[in-house]
């Protein structure tokens, strides 16, 4: 009669879970038998997913395509690893870019295309379909981990909104039907411009027009364990404001004590227009029966070149805000209203695209040129690297922004007379990718000062290198000197830890919590 029970109760904790319990009379002997090791199993799997909710948020970036001279898909990857980007998020499902992300040690948002959502919408067959060809026939080589559902569907393409909840939803059919709904999950990116008055945060609603689409889409990324997709730029809400906002509030730069921003309602104080955002889009959300959602801002950005009446597009503007956004982020908290919720934030974007349509501002807000060399000075370049206290003293690099030409004379001497070992980038080697000459000046400046340094080798090369204490080594590409063991084949944890919104991965709860429920219930037998 016990075993009758449990087994009914096993039986319902499983189709709670999406799974399916066969058991015979001897697997259900087996089952009882392995019960220890079952609950060891279960307890040890249950603390570390307690160790994940711990994990810190990331930073990753956008890769629009809409350029001129796009790498290919391996030179993509290759910048990727160089600069230690451990997350990204695709505006398409590119098979070539997803066969390269293959084993990168990175994190994939895909995304379904505007012109895709009427067509999954209404048919769960093209769903699974696009589930098929896109997601399922590339995991779990390639770490896809979301799909986004359209881009600002609700902005841009507004006769679509009444297929957009229903094309998650067949999307979602699709990935249980694949058992990939766990680690996969299905939103939406949602614009700031369905908030009609994001300030203060406290009062700020979504757009009423929008409220059985929004309802429809917030009980279905409650239901499915996923995240609110935000699109939140605040160089555009400082443009909106007419002066009303400081720069440095949009910058995350220091307020003076007269220029303090305050929630009169709440009295929360906000040092940044970013919190501010993600807040009014918390609050919205609370409308609905007080629901908390875990944001991710799946783009933000400011462009670093603007025509002449966009004076705030600066090369200065673009660097404070990412770098500043970068050590916003990895501080792990959340805005005043969510304090426990990390924000995980994509940043627009890795290249410029120079093809797209509208104001040079548009077409101004990557990071990096299409050869992978920076547009300014960035975070990624720095954060998690290994720093190390070899016996060398540290490593030689290219000094940033150096002349292009001085750095190839310096190239050519080292390769050359200073008798460095160059093969490592030469074509198809290890460092051979990112092909720049910032790169490979690296690579050769270090080797040969690793090699010469004792006998009075300098890291100089006519003003064009650098000592650093942080290990360049990147992907399966290990420069001279470094003792990095943890390095080949992946790339470093350079922007946080993996993982989803909030401080926990979505994709791994529901696992955590059916095998604690299994184990409690196994205590029994």
């Amino acid at each position: 009669m016990v075993d009758v029970a449990l087994g009914s109760l096993l039986d319902l904790i499983f189709k709670a879970f999406d799974k399916e319990l066969v058991l015979t009379e001897d697997s259900w002997s087996n089952f009882r038998s392995n019960c220890f090791a079952t609950m060891l199993l279960g307890y040890l799997l249950l603390m570390l997913g307690s160790l994940s909710f711990t994990l810190g948020a990331f930073v990753g970036v956008n890769i629009g395509t809409d350029l001129s001279n796009l790498p290919s898909p391996e030179q993509v990857v290759a910048i990727l690893r160089s600069h230690r980007i451990t997350h990204v998020r695709l505006y398409d499902a590119d098979n070539h870019l997803l066969s390269a992300l293959s084993d990168a040690g990175i994190e994939v948002m895909v995304s379904v295309t505007n012109e895709d959502v009427l067509r999954i919408g209404q048919s769960s067959a093209a769903a699974a379909y696009w589930v098929k060809k896109n997601v399922a026939a590339f995991v779990p080589a390639t770490n896809i981990t979301a799909i986004a559902v359209g881009s600002e569907v609700l902005s841009t393409i507004p006769h679509a909104a009444r297929i957009l909840v229903p094309a998650m939803r067949n999307l979602h059919k699709a990935l249980v039907s694949s058992n990939l709904n766990y680690p996969i999950k299905v939103s939406t990116p949602i614009s700031m411009d369905i908030i009609p008055k994001p300030f203060p945060p406290s009062a700020a609603t979504f757009n009423a027009s929008w409220n059985s689409t929004i309802s429809g889409i917030l009980d279905f990324l409650k239901s499915t364990n996923s995240f609110f997709m935000l699109n939140a730029y605040p160089y555009y809400g400082y443009l909106q404001s007419n002066g009303i906002f400081p720069i440095e509030y949009a910058l995350f730069q220091p307020l003076t004590p007269v220029k303090q921003i305050v929630d009169p309602n709440t009295l929360f104080h906000y040092d940044s227009m970013f919190d501010a955002m993600v807040d009014a889009a918390y609050n919205s959300m609370s409308a609905y029966n007080n629901l908390v959602i875990p944001i991710v801002v799946t783009e933000t950005g400011w462009p670093w070149a603007g025509g002449a009446n966009e004076r705030d597009a600066t090369v200065e503007n673009a660097q404070t805000f990412s770098n500043n956004l970068i050590k916003r982020v990895l501080n792990d908290s959340g805005p005043p209203s969510q304090p426990t919720i990390p924000i995980n934030t994509y940043i627009y974007e890795l290249f410029n695209e120079d093809n797209k349509p509208g104001p040079l501002s548009e077409k101004s807000y990557g990071v990096y040129f299409s050869n992978g060399s920076s547009v300014y000075t960035f975070g990624t370049d720095t954060l998690g690297q290994t720093t190390v206290n070899n016996a060398s003293g540290g490593f030689c690099v290219a000094r940033k922004g150096a002349d292009t030409s001085s750095l190839q004379d310096g190239l050519n001497w080292a390769c050359g007379p200073g008798q460095a070992n160059c093969s490592a980038i030469q074509s198809g080697q290890a460092c051979y990718m990112p092909d720049t000459i910032e790169n490979h000046a690296s690579y050769a400046f270090n080797d040969y000062y690793q090699r010469m340094r004792s006998v009075g080798g300098t890291c100089d090369f006519s003003g064009t290198a650098v000592t650093t204490m942080v290990d360049p080594s990147y992907g399966s590409c290990l420069f001279t000197g470094s003792t990095n063991s943890s390095i080949g084949g992946t790339a470093m944890p350079a922007m946080g830890p993996d993982g989803p919104p909030g401080n926990g991965s979505p994709g791994l709860v529901p696992d955590i919590m059916f095998l604690f429920l299994v184990t409690v219930v196994l205590s029994f037998v």
